[in-house]
């Protein structure tokens, strides 16, 4: 089925391709007559229409995990680890397929989305061990012919909302794990860039997951709000800004749903008088700029320790500037693509503007480095700010595009207490030679992850992912032992088996002695 709104697609006239749910096994076209439009960043038409769900479209998806979730929690977990292996395999079969549809939709250079693809196998991978992890705990005798075992059993029904920036990586941070420890799942991606997880619900069942273990639903705002308080909705995992990340905690856990919530960030990178100048340029260039700057784990603030090392690491970001290429992700010799809306471009065009009134020095203004072929794209080179004070709008807001910021400090202790004193506490990085330096730094920072002289810190899938302060609401962490136990409960039992002996009637608290 297909729309008739027209559009250009890589240069051709054709018509916008409509993207619908996946519901129990299959695509589903309900909720057809409510669409909105995707967006191919880089020509800025629309190349999709995605359906948006009503209350309804979600109940019918949530209805049909319910009703899959007895069976796939009764499997054996390392049949379940199985058919995961089986989709790994897919998955890397298709990965330049996968990463093609990446950059059409949201706009990030083809290596950028090929990694995408790749960390969220990582997360894959280490789901399909996931069983060694379910073994739970066994005491033998803990009173006279008293046993006692403790085990994790899955939660049932579990929701997933991801954001536009990752449609591969962030959902694969949630259902793999989720699946892996036999709940059966939800996801509700970003309509902004639908396509992918539809895709992998395609490879889920050509792996052999059983109907209604994993579902899509598309949609706004009237979707999320009918999986975070739907009554057979057990636990809710979100990644985006921390304004919706703490209302979709507040909402979902008011319904007495487990919640984990990622928010918004204002990643810092600490420069040393002592650091490799070069090397945290480089690294800087690509944690501020990569992807247009639309990560949850983007530098935006760069705090040169000394007034030394801030002239000279602004006159070599200014150089590695003037070299950066912009254009679409396609092209094979382009560092940065678009950002995903022209609305988007705008507000961050309008921090460029703040900038300037609020009296910081735009060094490189992004504005003025658009491609000449960009067309209807929504282009914006990289700009730089120096002179940037904590009080400013610019340092205190996420802006999440392709906007550094130069905040100099005249000491390590400054420059901790800089970091420290902001309320995103979700990554962060120092460059540095000094061994004791890097040690104090990573003991005294107030961030959920920090990296040494490694500037997007994001862990590996077999640790956690999660920041501090405002970056998270909830207990756990996402992916990793967190995303286990997040996933599972606890059970405990006490087990005496009945024998000869005479057993009298005891009221006092038992102790068993």
């Amino acid at each position: 089925m297909t729309s008739t709104l027209p559009t250009t697609v890589n240069g051709s006239t054709g018509t916008a391709v409509d993207i619908d749910h996946y519901i129990n096994g299959r695509v589903d076209a309900r909720g057809a007559e409510h669409r909105t439009g995707v967006y191919n960043p880089a020509t800025g038409r629309i190349t999709g229409n995605v359906a948006l769900a009503t209350t309804d479209d979600v109940d019918a998806a949530v209805s049909a995990a319910a009703a899959a979730f007895p069976s796939w929690a009764a499997t054996p977990a390392h049949i379940r680890a199985r058919i995961l292996f089986r989709f790994r395999d897919l998955v890397e079969q298709n990965a330049e397929r996968l990463a093609a549809i990446i950059t059409s939709e949201h706009g990030k250079v083809l290596s950028d989305a090929k990694g995408e693809v790749t960390r969220g196998l990582e997360v894959v991978e280490f789901a399909c061990g996931i069983p060694q992890m379910l073994k739970g705990e066994f005491s033998e005798n803990v009173g006279r012919a008293v046993d006692g075992v403790t085990f994790r059993q899955p939660l049932g029904v579990v929701a997933g909302i991801s954001p536009f920036n990752f449609p591969a990586m962030v959902p694969m941070w949630m259902f793999p794990v989720a699946l892996a420890c036999g709940n059966t799942f939800v996801m509700k991606p970003s309509e902004k860039v639908p396509t992918l997880s539809v895709e992998l619900a395609k490879l889920l069942t050509e792996a052999g997951l059983p109907d209604g273990v994993f579902n899509v639903v598309h949609g706004d705002k009237v979707a999320v709000d009918a999986l975070i308080t739907h009554n057979q909705v057990e636990a809710v995992s979100f990644v985006g800004s921390t304004p919706i990340a703490e209302y979709i905690h507040t909402t979902a856990a008011a319904h007495g749903k487990r919640v984990q919530a990622l928010g918004g960030a204002k990643n810092h990178m600490v420069i040393m008088p002592d650091a490799d100048l070069d090397q945290a340029v480089s690294a800087l260039m690509g944690a501020a700029y990569g992807s247009a700057g639309e990560r949850c784990m983007a530098i935006s603030v760069a705090v040169p320790v000394g007034e030394d090392t801030a002239n000279a690491l602004r006159e070599r970001l200014i150089a590695a500037l003037a070299a950066l290429k912009v254009g679409p992700g396609t092209e094979p010799e382009v560092e940065m693509g678009p950002l995903i809306t022209g609305a988007h471009r705008d507000k961050v065009a309008s921090y460029i503007e703040l900038g300037i009134d609020e009296g910081a020095e735009l060094v490189v203004d992004g504005r003025e480095h658009i491609p000449a072929h960009a067309g209807e794209g929504f282009f914006l080179g990289g700009s730089l700010f120096d002179h940037v004070t904590s009080t400013m709008r610019i340092y205190r807001e996420e802006i999440f595009g392709p906007v550094l910021s130069i905040v100099r400090a005249a000491s390590f202790e400054e420059a901790l207490q800089l970091v420290n004193d902001h309320e995103f506490g979700n990554g962060t990085a120092i460059f540095t030679a000094d061994g004791n330096t890097a040690r104090t730094y990573l003991a005294q920072v107030k961030a959920g992850m920090v990296g040494i002289n490694v500037p997007i810190p994001v862990p590996m899938a077999f640790h956690s992912f999660g920041g501090w302060k405002r970056s998270l609401f909830g207990d756990h962490h996402i992916h990793g032992p967190e995303g286990v136990r997040f996933y599972t409960r606890n059970k405990t039992a006490t087990t005496r088996w009945p024998n000869d002996t005479q057993v009298r009637t005891d009221f006092s608290m038992p102790t068993h002695e």
